[in-house]
């Protein structure tokens, strides 16, 4: 019972800050973009970062909160995921320059999700 409301409490603490990141990006996509180029239009357009930190602030105080199993498997997944993407992100800076388009940072964050997430998924199925 413990871990179900541990996860909930997770859950709510993850998804308002994903609100919050939704909410800010969108202001400052509406009012930053028709702003002249300056430290203001910068402030605003970065805005958004503190849904980002609230996010972080959510899962450490959920791994915090796991018992040790639990934390331990995480951060193994953790580990996994973060080695495929700096394989996937090193490799594909090589085919930048042999002239493949250059591809945003924020691509970055989407191959750690999924391959974390297929860490996980494999780990289910394969009962490890």
């Amino acid at each position: 019972m413990h871990e179900k409301v541990i996860g909930q409490r997770y859950l709510r603490e993850l998804f308002g800050a994903i609100g919050v990141y939704w909410l800010l990006l969108t202001l400052s996509i509406v009012f930053g973009k028709n702003l002249p180029n300056g430290p203001a239009r910068t402030l605003i357009l970065a805005i958004p970062v503190i849904g980002v930190a609230l996010a972080v602030w959510a899962i450490v105080r959920q791994m915090r909160r796991v018992d040790e199993f639990v934390r331990m498997v995480t951060l193994q997944n953790i580990a996994i995921a973060a080695a495929i993407t700096a394989s996937l992100t090193f490799s594909y800076g090589f085919l930048e320059l042999a002239g493949f388009p250059r591809v945003s940072m924020f691509v970055v964050w989407p191959v750690m999700a999924v391959s974390w997430l297929l860490i996980v998924l494999v780990r289910k199925i394969t009962n490890q």
